[in-house]
């Protein structure tokens, strides 16, 4: 049994007991409501059990594995067979899910993998979705996919290969979407279980990376391919992952997207998968981080070298963790930290416990204690960074990983923490400092203590078991000074020290054989300082509001003390529960005497704590000092005070004529006494009793003050009194446990999961609050006076017409009202439920036998007639209300809120319990122990937590307990009905709901939604009387609003997908409501109408069983002609009904296509009508036609015969009237809006342009058009760019053509002639899309009229000059050339022709202009073409253009040679995967043409060599003419025209080289780029401008670019051969590329390579060239902070030799040596370099080094500037930590860095 079931109050744990009996019965239920896959309908009958099911698994029950594994099976099937029904699967899927995640590992279940496939391809993927709202998919997706990864665990042997085998063949193309789609699956789907532990192999992983490469930085592809891996190192073991580390960590390293060498922190143009894979394969983690993580954990073995990697990715990234570098890229670092140390746990745990689940778990080997420190020593490094991180969410998760690092570690961290807190104490200048290191110390309060006191670790000679306690200790009295009203965070950090250092005690001050600081003299000095500075916060305090009249005020409304966090009482809980009796007495006295003497209306909720958790802590003694004189101080208050007289038996205090007040100095302080009474008296239980007359006074004088404020605090202490008489809630929570021994001091903390069969640990069950009979009757006795009588005090009033002044009467009632309501909110579930209406005599024994979870809030006070006798009295006082005082809106919320008590059984206990769950999920990580504790070596199943903490939870888990326990019990019985008492309630909250306040509305709505979601019978009811009031043209606006908010509850939409009644009243109702002219009336309905589309989940079947009509309802196919009546634009209704009725007409067409009893002629009648609609005057209605023929239209492949041909003739028929189709074109070219800049040009395929508003959009924009979406190839060519063309309008003319075949093409070629000739660019827009589609529509006939009139027309498109409407032009051949079929499998008919067409070239008279976009066309057509399915015919026409291309290199138009680059770089990627994917390819009768290959192959040589030979031209051309300028004149200009040429060839290839790197083609074409490295870096500077620019684009793109072998030795041995380069500015763009390079490659570069590119910077040191020379130190400097140590400390011994030498010299020679300036500038640079690696720390080598490269500041310039500069930022950097760092200089060397940093004054 789970923890807080066994530590239920003792009444309740009995129950308990009969829960594995009632789920069973529940499972019996749920079989007997599902007919079987025969009867898919019946699954709505099993979905009002999942409710019950889910309360089951949040009760924690105990529940047979054979039960759960029946349901579990049984749902699946459910499950599958519900396939259109996409709600049934959403509750269905996410029961089951959460069923695997409780009872997962007791189970063995195997489950089928491809049913899941085939549900997500049916609703998602497939280019017709249903006509679910997005709302509905979406969930429907996300449930589907946690359920996948649910169930991998159970997919059975040989799942997994296939399931690559049929998502392996998708990533052939990586660029085609297809291969995000593929790789998004694998993520999904790819089962790493035991049964499957056989297909992952080295071999296949090899595969993966090389995939994982195809595709560079592309964010979607990473983390899909990181998840994937990291799954498989958690638990493949036939993997040797050695072999693979440096692959791995060079991806793990780039992927966090850090500046490098002051370059941008992000790829310029990153990969963007398409919009519909990241919105379905979305990960809730964006950021590849936490797979990083998981991997970089379990790759960690004894003696294995990730641990030497790991290190050096810290090395690397521990500099971006510092406050002063933080960018975009902190979140990620942030969630790096976070998930290294949870894995590690994760990791420990199961190693250490061993658990039989994870059977191939145990054959990793574990990690020993030597690991475990090196790890954490590297993580250390960057929480050392990150602790004073000005990001929140950074510091908070370093104070987190610290404190669980010392639980694992404590030899390496707690030294750190004490060193950390001393520095933040000495440095207190900076106040989040402290904040920070307080936070720390508080979070790993226990490991401290526990390491001090068990004494069983060992650390450096410096930090013993006694620094530690002194540390506490320091931190405990430092703390006080944090408590500060002006500051709530340091305030909160402190008061989570206090409780964290408080819950490890066992009891404080009972001896004195304890550390010093804990023995009572030390402790009674800390109490008092303690209470002085808690007081002087309580009166500084300021309130956060002012409390409203009439809304209910919790009584914890106070400061950020009391609402933001539950640290405060926790603390004072805490602290005062372990005290000793003489400590407690102590601070009794002084709190009593600060109670007595102050009023603080400001911090009432602060000072009720406060006493009530002195009471909480011994309710006798804090009874007899602060209750009773609280009580005292209230009653000496009333007396003399005048009485209104409003409760029984009491006349009013003064004549009606005049009215009584109290003064506002008493109403304060009455209001502050009774409001801290309250909170104090909450778990006093019977030491109140003693007080009953007292209390009984106080209440009663409270209510007859003539005040409202203090009439509500009376109602909160008659509500506090009661619920502390007979609530259960534990007592002597904060006690230390009885079976502790008694000599310990630290407490034992206990884990909520472990096994309560085990005895080891066991922890006392909490003391529960018992009712004793005396509490019982005087709660009775309260009930009596303020619930029984005020019922008939209230009855009379509403029966009677007094005389009383109304004023007087509104007062009485409110009063009255109130009492009522506090008396049923102490109570709570306590006072017994209405009892149901039984249907007949057999239900009687169904209705004691309900019972599904036990749990109760204390035990039974009353009778259910007295709850059945208030809901009577309360419904006639609504009748009154409603009749006489239908304004007054405090009273009539006052009864909504007694309505809910008396109807919604338990929703008071409900809503406490979610007030309360709030506070827990701000738990404090310092009262959580680690689950693997090395300290004491005790490792358990969870966290582990104090005892006070558990019960807390305990008792939390028994409040929401007892608010199910009865709310649940009728709502599934047939034969149990609402009582009438319940109907009248619920009939009296409809009428409150159409009240026309809103506030009122607000209240009585959700009030409401309890009752019917308990009662589902009464919701039709609700349903018919809302549309009535939308049908009724006399009714006012608040009725309609009323109406909207009922009718959009999820509750009601979801009742109209099974009810046809309800859901035929709804759709008439909304479409005949646009009689009301109010604007707000209007707006509700049309957000009521949206919320439906979006929520929208089918129809009822019976709503299609009928098509006649019956029960005065109309069916299916009158509904349908109503509804096409009013859909015409022709009928004068607002556009807004007219789309309202086009989209309801929509939803009922495709929810009927599945039906068979449903004519197909209305299905053709709406094709035809929706086709009517696309010349419609209202654009609206036009966008909406076109997303309903999209969806209707199926194309030939689907067709099927019958009424289809009937169908065919009428669009036909329509289509060819005169003047249709001109019309319709017309009206689709209004809805391109283009602008000058084409900025506001509308987005995505959906023409939902910028003239609509929001809820327009909302209504217009349906269905995602997933899959479709269209292009399906990355678009990255930015010189056809646009998003002009509406991909789904030419959809539709592909259907059409493809539905009326050559007739339509006939007329299309008339109507078309004025759009293509049209200057207009919208109707160009329009052209191109019809064209489109008519191209790609491959229907019978289409070839001949290529001939005939298309073919002319695409040439005259080619040749036209305007430049205007290019991208929508090439979007048409783009279209056109698509691959048919999901993944483009497929060839268009029209391909070839388009190609061939294309293949001709144009004229050379014709303008640049023309040239440029017969390129451009060519390189987006030759995008479509995939590589990997390419016949014979598409390579030939591969290498015809590239030989053109070749030759056009250099033309004179810049436009031109850009499209050439990029048309160049599209061929020789597709020939280059074309060659690479041969093996793969079926090997078939066409043998590719090897010569023509080889000229391929042979001209990548000699491009990477013309770009060598043109840069060397051109780089002597450019430095000749620098020497030499006076020879311009007399220049040959046949020497000019080369030198031009060669510079335009070069521009060519650079824009290969762009488009290459951009597009991510880059991975197939490394060999040419390393070829172009040479080029890149020597063009950074030249005479042509043009050409540099160029360069430097390229230079930025290739630095992110990682090479692989053999690639990598060529781009080495170019980059050595550049750092000799003669020209210097080449020098430096190689020490530019050295930095980003040797950081991208830091493991996969062998040592030789790395120490031969260091030899070549270092040598660059004593450079000719200044800037060389200082540029070379700073990449050396950045080369040393996180390169290889060897050659890092080589290089530092070195300088230093060097250094050393260089001055001895000097001071023989007395600076005359003959060295020359150079020598000594790069010794001193050496030194620089040395110094700055190390920006914020102070290794044992710095002192010398710093002092010594001051001892050159007298050298002349440029050393003097180099040293002063170096010098200056050492300071900078070491400014924080300067008063600690300092130490390691001694005297002489403070006194030469003195010298240096005293700048002379300018008057010296």
């Amino acid at each position: 049994m789970h923890l807080y079931n066994a530590w239920l109050p003792p009444p309740a744990v009995e129950e308990t007991k009969k829960e594995a009996e009632a789920f069973a019965s529940v499972v019996q239920s749920v079989k007997d409501a599902w007919a079987g896959p025969t009867d898919p309908d019946s699954v709505y009958a099993t979905l009002k059990w999942i409710s019950l099911i889910d309360l089951f698994i949040k009760a924690k029950s105990e529940l047979s594995s054979e039960n759960v594994q029946q349901l579990i099976e049984l749902g699946l099937e459910v499950f599958h067979a519900s396939q259109d029904k996409l709600h049934a699967q959403v509750r269905w899927g996410g029961v089951i899910v959460r069923l695997l995640k409780k009872h997962g590992k007791k189970l063995s279940l195997s489950i089928k993998w491809r049913p899941f496939y085939e549900t997500l391809m049916h609703t998602h993927f497939k280019r017709n979705t249903g006509p679910e709202g997005w709302k509905v998919r979406q969930r429907h997706f996300e449930t589907v996919t946690s359920l996948i990864r649910s169930c991998r665990k159970f997919f059975p042997e040989g799942a997994a290969s296939e399931i690559w085998s049929e998502f392996r063949p998708l990533m052939a193309n990586p660029w085609h979407n297809a291969a995000f789609e593929g790789c998004g699956f694998l993520k999904l789907f790819l089962p790493v279980n035991p049964n499957n532990q056989d297909f992952f192999t080295s071999d296949w992983l090899a595969d993966c990376l090389d995939l994982w490469e195809s595709i560079p930085n592309c964010q979607f592809w990473d983390i899909q391919w990181t998840s994937i891996i990291s799954r498989c190192i958690k638990s493949c073991k036939l993997i040797d992952w050695e072999g693979f580390l440096p692959t791995l960590f060079t991806r793990f390293l780039n992927m966090f997207e850090v500046p490098v060498s002051n370059g941008t922190g992000s790829y310029p143009f990153p990969m963007e998968a398409p919009k519909n894979m990241r919105f379905l394969f979305s990960s809730k983690s964006v950021t590849p981080a936490k797979a990083i993580a998981k991997s970089i954990v379990y790759l960690l073995k004894p003696d294995g070298a990730a641990q030497l990697y790991f290190e050096r990715l810290t090395n690397l990234l521990e500099q971006y963790y510092h406050p002063s570098n933080g960018g975009r890229w902190t979140y990620t670092l942030e969630r790096f930290l976070r998930y290294l140390v949870i894995y590690f746990q994760k990791r420990l745990q199961g190693e250490q416990l061993k658990s039989s689940s994870d059977k191939f778990m145990s054959n990793k080997p574990s990690l020993r204690k030597e690991e475990r420190a090196l790890f954490v020593s590297a993580v250390l490094k960057l929480i050392d960074r990150g602790q004073y991180s000005k990001n929140d969410s950074l510091a908070e998760t370093v104070s987190v990983a610290t404190s669980v690092l010392a639980y694992i570690e404590p030899s390496v961290v707690l030294p750190h923490i004490a060193m950390k807190f001393q520095l933040a104490l000495e440095t207190m200048t900076a106040t989040h400092q402290l904040k920070n290191a307080v936070a720390s110390v508080a979070f790993a309060g226990r490991p401290l203590l526990l390491a001090s006191l068990s004494g069983g670790v060992q650390s450096d000679d410096s930090y013993s078991t006694e620094t530690y306690l002194d540390l506490i200790f320091t931190s405990l009295s430092n703390a006080l000074l944090g408590m500060d009203a002006n500051d709530p965070p340091k305030t909160v950090a402190t008061m989570q020290l206090i409780g964290s250092i408080f819950s490890n005690l066992a009891m404080v001050g009972g001896s004195d054989d304890v550390p010093v600081f804990l023995q009572s003299t030390h402790l009674s000095e800390w109490l008092d300082e303690f209470f002085v500075r808690l007081f002087s916060l309580l009166q500084n305090l300021e309130p956060n509001s002012v409390i409203n009249e009439g809304a209910q005020t919790s009584l914890l409304s106070g400061t950020f003390l009391a609402q933001d966090s539950p640290y405060y009482y926790c603390m004072l809980e805490v602290l005062l529960g372990k005290l000793s009796k003489p400590l407690f007495n102590q601070s009794l006295k002084k709190i009593s005497k600060f109670v007595d003497t102050n009023i603080l209306p400001g911090a009432t909720a602060e000072v009720g704590l406060l006493i009530c958790a002195c009471v909480h802590s011994d309710p006798e003694e804090a009874g007899l000092h602060l209750i009773k004189l609280i009580l005292k101080k209230i009653v000496s208050s009333f007396n003399g005070t005048p009485v209104a007289g409003y409760v029984e038996g009491a006349a009013p205090s003064t004549s009606p004529s005049k009215k009584a007040t109290l003064s506002p100095a008493l109403e304060t302080s009455l209001e502050y006494h009774l409001r801290v009474l309250a909170i104090a008296v909450s778990y006093a239980g019977p030491g109140l009793l003693k007080y009953r007359d007292d209390f009984k006074q106080v209440i009663m004088s409270a209510f007859q003050a003539p005040s409202w404020k203090v009439n509500s605090s009376g109602e909160n202490v008659l509500r506090s009194l009661l619920a502390s008489l007979i609530s259960y809630y534990p007592l002597d929570q904060y006690r230390p446990s009885s079976s502790q021994p008694v000599a310990t001091i630290l407490e034992r903390w206990g884990c909520a999961k472990a096994d309560l069969d085990e005895k080891t640990e066991e922890l006392d069950p909490p003391k529960w609050h018992i009712p004793s009979q005396e509490e019982i009757n005087f709660a009775k006795e309260l009930l009596q006076c303020h619930l029984i009588s005020p019922l008939e005090n209230l009855q009379n009033i509403c029966q009677t017409e007094t005389q009383n002044e109304a004023g007087d009467k509104k007062e009485h009632l409110k009063v009255t009202l109130l009492r009522i309501y506090s008396s049923l909110h102490g109570v709570m579930s306590c006072l017994p439920d209405i009892r149901p209406t039984l249907k007949n005599e057999s239900s009687k024994k169904v209705e004691t036998s309900c019972f599904f979870i036990a749990g109760s809030s204390g035990p039974t006070v009353g009778t259910a007639e007295m709850r059945e006798k208030a809901a009577e009295v309360i419904h006639s006082t609504c009748r009154y209300l409603l009749k006489e005082r239908t304004d007054d809106s405090i009273l009539l919320i006052l009864v909504i809120r007694l309505m809910d008590a008396l109807g919604n059984h338990g929703s008071l206990e409900y809503d406490e319990w979610l007030n309360h769950i709030h506070a827990w999920k701000l738990e404090s990580a310092a009262i959580v122990e680690s689950s693997c504790n090395f300290i004491t070596s005790s490792h358990s199943p969870g966290k582990k937590r104090p005892r006070w903490a558990l019960i807390d939870r305990a008792y939390l888990h028994n409040t929401w307990r007892s608010s199910q326990s009865a709310y649940h019990k009728y709502r599934n019985n047939g034969n149990i009905l609402p009582s009438e008492h319940t109907v009248l309630l619920a009939e009296d909250l409809l009428e409150l709901s159409l009240h026309n306040y809103e506030t009122v509305r607000g209240y009585a709505v959700r009030t409401m939604m309890k009752v019917l979601k308990r009662w589902p019978s009464l919701i039709s009811k609700c349903v018919l009387i809302s549309t009535s009031h939308l049908l009724d043209p006399k009714a006012s606006e608040h009725l309609i609003i009323g109406s909207c908010n009922i009718l959009g509850t999820k509750t009601v939409l979801k009742h109209l997908t099974m009810d046809a009644v309800s859901f035929s009243s709804f759709v008439t109702g909304i479409l005949a409501s646009s009689h009301h002219e109010s604007l707000k009336a209007q707006k509700a309905i049309t957000e009521l109408f949206v919320k439906y589309n979006i929520h929208f989940s089918g129809i009822s079947k019976s709503f299609f069983g009928n098509s006649v009509g019956q029960l005065n309802r109309p069916g299916f196919e009158v509904l349908v002609s109503q509804i096409t009546s009013l859909s015409f634009d022709t009928n004068g209704l607002h556009w807004r009904y007219n789309l309202m009725a086009n989209r309801i007409l929509l939803l009922l067409i495709l929810s009927s296509r599945s039906e068979s009893n449903i004519s197909s002629n209305i299905l053709g009648e709406s094709v035809v009508h929706f086709l009517r609609n696309l010349k419609s005057q209202l654009p609206h209605s036009r966008m909406l036609a076109i997303s309903a023929l999209n969806t209707l239209l199926q194309g030939t492949s689907t067709k099927s015969q019958g009424d289809i041909l009937s169908v065919e003739s009428n669009m036909t028929q329509i289509l060819q009237e005169e003047g249709f189709l001109l019309e319709t074109l017309n009206s689709l070219s209004h809805v391109h809006i283009i602008s000058d800049t084409d900025s506001s040009a509308s987005k995505g395929s959906q023409g939902a342009s910028s003239f609509q508003s929001g809820a327009d959009k909302a209504m217009t924009f349906f269905y995602f058009d997933f899959s479709a979406s269209w292009p399906r190839t990355p678009s990255w060519i930015s010189l056809v760019a646009g998003d002009t063309f509406y991909s789904s309008f030419a959809r539709i003319f592909k259907r059409l053509v493809q539905e009326c075949g050559t007739p339509l093409l006939h007329s299309l070629r008339v109507s078309l002639e004025e759009f293509l000739s049209s200057k207009e660019r919208s109707k160009q827009c329009v052209a191109a899309e019809a064209m489109a589609g008519m191209l790609h529509s491959d229907v019978s006939g289409i070839l001949e009229e290529w001939d005939n009139w298309i073919m002319s027309r695409l040439v005259k498109v080619l040749t036209t000059p305007s430049v205007e409407s290019v991208p929508e032009w090439a979007a048409c051949f783009r279209y056109a050339l698509t691959s048919k079929g999901k993944y483009g499998s497929r060839i268009p008919a029209l391909r070839q022709k388009i190609l061939d067409c294309l293949a001709v070239p144009v004229p050379t008279t014709v303008a640049t202009s023309v040239v440029a976009k017969r390129y451009s066309f060519l390189s987006v057509c030759l995008i479509e073409i995939s590589p990997v399915g390419m016949g014979p015919t598409e390579e030939q026409f591969h290498i015809k253009m590239l030989e053109e291309l070749l030759d056009n290199m250099s033309h004179s138009s810049a436009q031109v040679r850009e499209a050439i680059g990029v048309t160049l770089s599209v061929i020789c990627s597709n020939m280059r995967l074309l060659k690479t994917s041969e093996p793969l390819r079926e090997v078939t009768g066409d043998t590719v043409m090897s010569e023509a290959a080889s000229t391929y192959e042979n001209w990548a040589k000699l491009i990477t060599e013309k770009a060598r030979e043109l840069s060397f031209n051109i780089q002597n051309t450019s430095q000749s003419n620098k020497m030499d300028s006076t020879l311009e004149s007399v220049r040959e200009s046949g020497l000019e025209d080369t030198e031009t040429t060669d510079a335009k060839t070069m521009e060519t290839i650079f824009h290969f080289a762009v488009a290459s790197l951009k597009s991510g083609r880059s991975s197939v074409l490394l060999d040419v780029l390393v070829g172009f490295i040479n080029p890149i870096l020597s063009l950074q500077e030249t005479s042509n401008k043009d050409l540099s620019t160029l360069a430097k684009a390229t230079f930025e793109l290739l630095k992110w670019r990682i090479l692989r072998r053999p690639f990598l030795q060529d781009a080495v041995s170019v980059i050595l051969s550049l750092v000799r380069d003669p020209n210097w500015r080449t020098r430096s763009a190689s020490l530019r590329y050295i930095q980003t390079f040797m950081y991208r490659h830091t493991f996969t570069l062998s040592n030789s390579e790395k120490s031969q590119i260091w030899q070549g910077v270092e040598k660059l040191l004593v450079d000719n060239q200044v800037e060389v020379r200082e540029h070379a130190a700073g990449v050396l400097a950045s080369l040393m902070k996180g390169g290889d140590k060897e050659l890092s400390n080589a290089f530092r011994e070195r300088s230093y030799a060097e250094a050393v030498k260089i001055l001895t010299q000097r001071k023989q020679r007395n600076s005359a040596s003959g060295l020359s300036i150079v020598t000594v500038h790069g010794a001193v640079l050496s030194l620089t370099a040395s110094v700055l690696s190390v920006p914020y720390d102070m290794p044992r080598w710095l002192p010398d080094h710093v002092t010594l490269l001051a001892r050159f500041v007298s050298e002349p310039s440029p050393v003097k500037s180099t040293v002063t500069k170096a010098v200056a930022e050492f300071r900078r950097t070491h400014a924080d930590t300067w008063s600690i760092q300092k130490d390691a200089f001694s005297e002489e060397q403070l006194e030469v860095l003195a010298d240096i940093s005293s700048s002379s004054s300018y008057f010296a």
